[in-house]
């Protein structure tokens, strides 16, 4: 479990694709002497194992499943990656409950200034839509946000200038993809009503 506070901007620096899995190194400033082999760690949102530790680097080991339905298939060397660590019992929970599963690929559409934040609107596939709620919570990229509004498949968030500046979110581009994990409560709501 997560909490959707990014503690890490690690970046990848090495890939290597295998028969099934593909490894990916990360860089960090961790103490990855005080990461222990099969921990977990949300990389840009994903729950990830750590198969090997360095100096100042992990190595996940990212199944074809995690390649087809997250944005790593995209990253190369050098790219950027939010990283969190696992929630421990009486961790602070500053964002909300996240699990490192990704439901989804959203779209970012549009950037704005307003005033020192940043508004960025998300489109998300059809079935996740009706998980997306005003003042509610989603993880993008692994960041716990609130949601400000929705329109549609469209839903529109604040960054301010920390976020910007110690996540990825403050580099993203219109037409970027981004994983996407729906808040576990309303997972579970919907789950309900349908069986009612």
């Amino acid at each position: 479990m997560f909490t959707g506070i990014v503690t890490d901007l690690g970046r990848v620096v090495a890939i290597e694709p295998g028969d099934g899995d593909t490894r990916f190194t990360f860089r960090t400033a961790y103490d990855t002497a005080r990461i222990g082999i099969g921990a977990s760690i949300a990389c840009n949102g994903g729950c990830m194992t750590v198969i090997a530790t360095g100096g100042d680097w992990f190595r996940v080991s990212a199944s074809q499943e995690s390649l087809d339905k997250t944005t790593m298939r995209h990253w190369t060397v050098g790219t950027r990656v939010n990283l969190e660590r696992a929630l421990k019992v009486g961790d602070e929970l500053g964002g909300h409950i996240v699990s490192g599963h990704v439901d989804g690929l959203g779209t970012l559409v549009s950037v704005a200034p307003e005033g020192e934040s940043l508004r960025l609107v998300f489109e998300v596939p059809e079935d996740l839509k009706g998980y997306i709620a005003p003042k509610g919570s989603v993880a993008v990229d692994g960041v716990s946000l609130t949601v400000n509004e929705v329109d549609g498949r469209r839903f529109g968030v604040n960054i301010i200038p920390h976020t910007r500046d110690h996540t990825t979110l403050g580099g993203l581009e219109p037409g970027d993809p981004v994983n996407l994990e729906i808040d576990m409560l309303a997972r579970y709501v919907a789950r309900l009503l349908e069986c009612r």
